[in-house]
């Protein structure tokens, strides 16, 4: 997936995390937060042996990725 893609997909992902979380969070956090979440989460999984693959698969790893960050980001400040 292209830089462009991962930015897109990225946007998703930490859009609807921040959704989810009920965040208010902007646009250019929510691409930061989808696309190190979906860093994190696909280290996470790769410990237990899940990989994703594709679109929908980056979107899944980069939502629950910044779902943790989030709640991590709560709980620090």
């Amino acid at each position: 997936m292209g830089i462009i893609g991962s930015i897109i997909i990225g946007g998703l992902a930490g859009w609807f995390a921040a959704m989810f979380m009920k965040s208010d969070t902007g646009v250019i956090l929510n691409i930061i937060l989808g696309i190190v979440g979906a860093a994190v989460a696909g280290f996470i999984f790769g410990l237990v042996g899940v990989s994703f693959s594709g679109i929908f698969g980056y979107l899944i790893a980069g939502f629950v990725g910044a779902v943790i960050l989030i709640a991590l980001g709560r709980k620090v400040f």
